[in-house]
This record gives C-alpha cells, sequence and structure tokens, in this order.
C-alpha cells in the first residue's frame, strides 16, 4: 500500500525526445501524406464532389449550435402560440357583430368561472 501511494508522487523518468524541436517544413519528421490545398484543376469530377461533401460536413459540424437552435425554435412557437392565444381569448377590435372567436371566448370564460366557482366552494367548507 505504501510503495502504491509513493508510486503516485514518485517522478516521471525524463523523456527522451529524438525529434529537435521546432521544427520547420524543411525538417519535419511528419511529412503529410497529400498536398494540401489540392489543385483542382487536375481532380477528376468525383474527387472533387467527395473533397466538397466532406468539408461541407465537417464545416457544419463545426457550425452547429444545437442548444442555440432548440431555444429559439422554442422562444419562436412560445411567441407566435401567446399572440395567436391572445388575440383569440383576450383582444377586442371593436366589431360590433360577433366574430369567430366568441364562442372560445364564452367557452373559456366558462372554464375558468368553474375553477373560480370551485375554488370558492371549497374554501366554504373548509371554514365551515
Amino acid at each position: 500500500m505504501a510503495t502504491t501511494l509513493m508510486g503516485l508522487f514518485r517522478r516521471s523518468p525524463p523523456t527522451t525526445s529524438s525529434i529537435i524541436l521546432p521544427f520547420t517544413a524543411l525538417t519535419n519528421p511528419y511529412t503529410a501524406q497529400r498536398p494540401w490545398p489540392p489543385n483542382f484543376h487536375n481532380l477528376s469530377p468525383k474527387h472533387k464532389f467527395r473533397l466538397e461533401r466532406r468539408y461541407r460536413r465537417r464545416t457544419q459540424l463545426k457550425w452547429a449550435r444545437p442548444q442555440w437552435k432548440k431555444f429559439v425554435t422554442l422562444a419562436q412557437w412560445a411567441s407566435i402560440l401567446w399572440v395567436v392565444g391572445y388575440g383569440v381569448l383576450y383582444l377586442d377590435m371593436g366589431n360590433k357583430g360577433r366574430t369567430v372567436a366568441d364562442e372560445v371566448r364564452e367557452w373559456m370564460k366558462g372554464q375558468v368561472e368553474g375553477v373560480e366557482g370551485g375554488r370558492k366552494v371549497d374554501e366554504a367548507e373548509q371554514k365551515g
């Protein structure tokens, strides 16, 4: 147990680096497999399409913001539903005649009064 704990705090052996840092393009031990950027005039149309598809997909993945997109979508739908709900249930445009939303408004008032009436009855029973 003690040797295990001492092993955690022991110094690591010095690393021997065979690579001379910093290296330049001439002394780089990691040579590129292909020249970049490729000369698109010499590529076949099929290979051009593959490269374009690959890098289009990578840029879409890099710039994707799923949480932001979800938040914006929810905010848009909430604002749409609020405007429609307010317009149907509460907005009075000054029309003298009946509108399509009057039936929905009356139904909603009945629901609210039913809930409020139920609360008043429950409160009276609890007090009495």
